[in-house]
């Protein structure tokens, strides 16, 4: 097969009716830590050629939506481990740091293996995305509906055409839906991280509302030069990492989840549980104290009950009649469900995908291919937020990246050698 590093061009819609489609082996829906990762697994360890693989994201380029989110907090460093990255080695991104003399960018973590620095991690993936000109693959458009071909296949849908494809990946994350109080989402100076929310703008006093890592990251960052509130309805609990580390092991997530039936609220329940929401990892819990010592935090406990503008700033009225007047207010309250986005909604009535509670996939568990009402086979995996059900609580993280490639390259390959397969001739 043909092995040009440009992947097929997507058609356009003409004169009101779509043109004849190129035909691809897979379409990964995201280029952001799923997406890429998994566009690297599919060329190393399924049958795919490059011609065969397209990944489809509105970003400049990959990984633009995590640089955002990453630099918006001012993250300093990963919570996973070193040996979590976009490399398909577990060791690559500890020889890239000592390749390039910058194993002081491999931050040390209590009772854990060294974590890496932003920069390190973000120079790292760049690294692999050259190295296997990924961003050759990458396709800037977004996709709106997916629809079933009569031949087994899919046709994904985009802003600017349709590409059939014998199988895709949903590797979309919360698909930038954020969770912003009800008090907050008509005052103007209410902005999400992940939002509006600009860090170069200069401000002499913000509250920030959470009680999650991010929401301390961003304290520690912006406390450096202003007086900064954080404000969580919780007191603050540390965690090293975001679930406990048996979540990792497959054989503990079959174990402890499977036998649960698919998309469950028994399912739903045990991520739930296991995941550690809402805590600070213990290196940013120091850096929290050591601001609070000199003078530039405050952390408080408790809940806001309304906001209101007042010329150049909010006024927060607090449960306990507290009165807060920050120049502006910045929540760190996590993603909206990706189970209810539009997006999500809109392929479960096109294709007739099979779901549980509160919207939860039901997917195969072997290979994290979504089910339809009727069983029937369709060629659709799934890797990130949506996989919580199946892969557990690590679903949303790199760890999660990766146990969700190992079955869906595993899956894909096998639907390569399917269709490689001579058709019998008849007798």
């Amino acid at each position: 097969m043909p092995t040009s590093t440009d992947p097929p061009a997507i058609t356009g819609v003409a004169s009101g009716s779509i043109d004849r489609a190129p035909s691809v082996d897979c379409v990964v829906v995201g280029g952001g830590i799923h997406g890429t990762y998994l566009g690297q697994r599919l060329l190393e360890d399924t049958a795919l050629d490059r011609d065969g693989l397209v990944i489809v994201d509105p970003n400049d380029r990959l990984l633009d939506s995590f640089r955002r989110k990453a630099r918006a907090c001012g993250m300093d460093s990963l919570r996973s481990t070193y040996v979590n990255h976009l490399g398909t080695d577990p060791f690559a991104l500890e020889a890239f740091a000592e390749g390039h003399g910058r194993e002081d960018e491999l931050r040390p973590t209590v009772d854990y293996p060294d974590r890496p620095g932003l920069e390190l991690f973000l120079d790292h993936a760049d690294h692999v995305i050259e190295s296997n000109s990924l961003d050759a693959l990458h396709r800037q458009t977004a996709v709106t509906t997916i629809h079933d071909q009569p031949d087994g296949g899919l046709r994904v849908v985009t802003d600017d055409g349709v590409i059939d494809t014998r199988s895709c990946v949903l590797a979309i994350g919360h698909g930038g839906r954020y969770h912003l109080p009800e008090w907050g989402r008509s005052v103007e100076g209410v902005e999400h991280v992940w939002g509006r929310f600009d860090p170069a703008t200069d401000t002499t006093e913000t509250v920030i509302i959470g009680g999650g890592s991010t929401a301390a990251q961003l304290a520690a960052t912006r406390s450096e030069g202003e007086s900064v509130t954080l404000l969580s309805r919780q007191p603050l609990e540390w965690e090293v990492t975001e679930a406990a580390p048996q979540w990792l092991n497959w054989r503990h997530i079959e174990r402890e989840l499977h036998h649960h039936p698919p998309a469950s609220k028994a399912r739903f329940d045990v991520v739930q549980n296991a995941r550690h929401r809402a805590t600070v990892p213990p290196y940013l819990y120091d850096t929290l104290d050591t601001r609070r010592r000199s003078g530039y935090l405050q952390i408080r406990q408790g809940e806001v009950i309304q906001a209101t503008q007042e010329s150049d700033r909010v006024q927060l009225t607090l449960a306990d009649d507290t009165r807060l007047r920050p120049d502006r207010v910045v929540c760190a309250t996590g993603f909206a469900s990706v189970f209810d986005h539009p997006f999500v909604e809109r392929l479960a009535s096109t294709l007739d995908l099979n779901r549980g509670y509160r919207g939860l996939p039901r997917l195969d568990d072997q290979t994290l291919a979504w089910r339809t009402v009727s069983a029937d086979r369709v060629p659709l995996y799934v890797s990130g937020a949506l996989a919580l059900g199946t892969v557990g609580p690590y679903a949303p993280n790199i760890p999660g990246a990766r146990r969700s490639a190992d079955r869906i390259t595993a899956a894909i390959d096998s639907l390569c050698e399917r269709s490689m397969e001579p058709t019998p001739s008849a007798r």
